[in-house]
């Protein structure tokens, strides 16, 4: 499994579930004039799309006769299973910026969940149901309009993956105020890691039970 972070939330799995080849999967794209962000060209088998703010919901940037998905329930596209799980996008059950879709991925034997714009700073039981045995965790961590750096650490603890990748933090050029990243991982009680362009990851490299922090560049 390959894991490419392009700003905000916008994330692009590759996999191989099985013989029939290689299967991509978009998450939340932005609209660049929008955001102020670049978007490269992105073609997807899957698009999922966690809720439609525009810097989430940019389906016009992706090309290919992609598979949309934009509510929970549970879904399989060649081969691989996507879960949508309902949650809210602030801590008053979606009363100030409404409610949003979490994707738990199922590939290569690999679980990885996407949060989208959380704002719960605690998850319900159904949800950690739910939400159970994942790998890897894509994480907002910016603060204002979702979680900041500690409330992110904390519903890390909650989900407790063996890697997590924080997102929708500031980056130069956006038009809108974030945290960085630092706080996050200062949170976390981790070293800076060194920003990498893209994870290359099997099951076979989950050998730890300790939650590691991967930084990718966007």
């Amino acid at each position: 499994m390959i894991i490419e972070w392009f700003g905000q939330a916008c994330i692009r799995v590759q996999t191989k579930p099985g013989p029939n080849g290689e299967v991509t999967c978009i998450f939340d794209p932005f609209d660049p004039k929008f955001l102020g962000l670049k978007l490269p060209k992105l073609t997807a088998d899957i698009l999922a799309i966690t809720h439609n703010h525009e810097d989430h919901n940019y389906q016009a940037g992706i090309d290919g006769n992609f598979f949309l998905i934009k509510d929970p329930g549970e879904y399989e596209v060649k081969q691989t299973f996507l879960y949508g799980i309902p949650g809210f996008h602030d801590n008053r059950e979606g009363v100030e910026r409404g409610s949003i879709t979490m994707y738990l991925m199922q590939s290569e034997g690999l679980a990885l969940v996407h949060l989208g714009d959380l704002g719960q700073t605690e998850l319900t039981d159904t949800q950690l149901e739910q939400l159970e045995g994942a790998d890897i965790l894509i994480i907002p961590v910016g603060g204002t309009y979702t979680l900041d750096g500690k409330q992110a650490a904390e519903v890390v603890k909650q989900i407790e993956p063996r890697i997590v990748i924080p997102v929708h933090y500031y980056l130069p050029g956006m038009k809108f105020k974030l945290d960085g990243a630092d706080k996050f991982i200062k949170a976390m009680g981790a070293k800076m890691p060194i920003a990498i362009d893209k994870l290359k990851i099997s099951k076979k490299d989950l050998l730890t039970e300790e939650t590691k922090v991967v930084l990718l560049s966007a």
